[in-house]
């Protein structure tokens, strides 16, 4: 019988999911990987082959019809066991939620209320045997409600009041129950649905939040913050709601991004409101034009990569705010925190970039994929 702890992982062909995905295998998990995309479940197995834990993928909708016993079953059948499932799959519908259709309605409950709890309840029996452990991942706007966002805010809020619920329903069972409050994270999941997302001095890293939330297969805490301070000023926010309101009424920025609002009311396909392309954002990258003389040592050292940075809408801002003194650079972060989920040319040019300032002095290798800011 198989030994390593088990994780299923939902929403693991992206983002969080994924990044909590590679580190749990890496750590020596077994880990079940859910997902829509194959194609992405595949890259992320190809990623994690020489890891000491084992990787099983499963690409199917969480609210695709008996999927939670697939899932489960699944789980089961590969590794025998379940110590941890990590309900991560997620998506918004955007638009005003009072014009909302039913199907982008149904969508939004669906996919963060009934396929969680409908996992949970098929995992039960192993999870009560493990004394393992249930995560739910919630959202800042469950306590900061933000227009624009269809239904997602409240079933978030629902997200957050169902994991008490169930944390105190299975508490005499062993079982610990985990709510994670991701923070403004740099995934594709707002840019998916249309927005440019938080801006890059704001966002976390995926791979930071999952770090996180790793931890906590140790440690069984209640709650993980994603970005501790992000989560202060969302405290501060709820409690002055006439003031929060009227920032975000005149201001949608702070939380939606710069770019054009997304038009998708009164669409009756969900699937529609959830387009599988991702869009890069709208910001246009500060580099030199190919052949002109850099402006400074920072761009001295990309000098030979800043058509490519051009060209792939990596801009020398977010390089520069990489360069905080003292600071740990994985490649991995780097790549997914400017596109939000790179493809191998994407991962190509970070490494080339990195590289150039390690080259220039700028940055220290470490070890591979590794770098350090001196």
């Amino acid at each position: 019988m198989n030994q390593h702890r088990t994780a299923i992982i939902t929403g693991a062909s992206s983002g969080i999911g994924m990044a909590l995905a590679e580190r749990a295998v890496r750590a020596g998990y077994d880990v079940f990987a859910v997902g829509r995309r194959a194609e992405r479940l595949a890259e992320l197995a190809r990623i994690v082959e020489t890891a000491t834990g084992s990787l099983a993928v499963l690409a199917i909708d969480v609210r695709a019809p008996q999927a939670a016993q697939k899932i489960v079953r699944g789980a089961l059948e590969k590794f025998g066991r379940i110590d941890v499932l990590v309900n991560n799959a997620g998506g918004v519908a955007v638009g005003p939620i009072a014009e909302q259709s039913d199907g982008a309605l149904h969508e939004q409950v669906e996919t963060h209320i009934v396929a969680p709890l409908a996992l949970t309840r098929e995992a039960l029996a192993s999870l009560r045997a493990s004394k393992g452990q249930i995560f739910f991942v919630g959202s800042g706007v469950a306590r900061i409600p933000v227009g624009m966002l269809g239904a997602y805010p409240p079933v978030k809020a629902a997200v957050r009041n169902m994991t008490r619920i169930v944390r105190n329903e299975l508490r005499a069972d062993g079982i610990a129950v985990t709510y994670v409050d991701p923070g403004a994270v740099a995934t594709e999941f707002m840019t998916r649905a249309g927005f440019a997302g938080p801006p890059p001095g704001l966002a976390a890293s995926p791979y930071d939040v999952a770090r996180r939330i790793f931890r906590a297969f140790s440690t069984r805490a209640t709650t993980v913050e994603g970005v501790p301070w992000q989560t202060f000023v969302v405290g501060i926010a709820e409690a002055l709601p006439a003031v929060t309101d009227f920032v975000l009424q005149r201001v949608p920025q702070i939380v939606l991004g710069d770019g054009p609002m997304p038009s998708l009311t009164g669409s009756s396909d969900p699937v529609a409101l959830l387009p599988t392309s991702v869009p890069k954002t709208s910001v246009e990258p500060d580099v030199a034009a190919a052949g002109a003389v850099p402006a400074d040592p920072l761009e001295a050292a990309l000098a030979n990569q800043l058509a490519r940075m051009k060209k792939l809408n990596l801009s020398v801002p977010y390089v520069r705010d990489l360069l905080v003194p003292g600071r740990e650079l994985e490649l991995g972060d780097v790549a997914l925190g400017w596109a939000g989920m790179p493809n191998k040319n994407e991962r190509a040019l970070t490494n080339d970039v990195l590289d150039a300032l390690a080259e220039a002095g700028l940055l220290e290798h470490v070890e591979p994929e590794k770098y350090r800011v001196p």
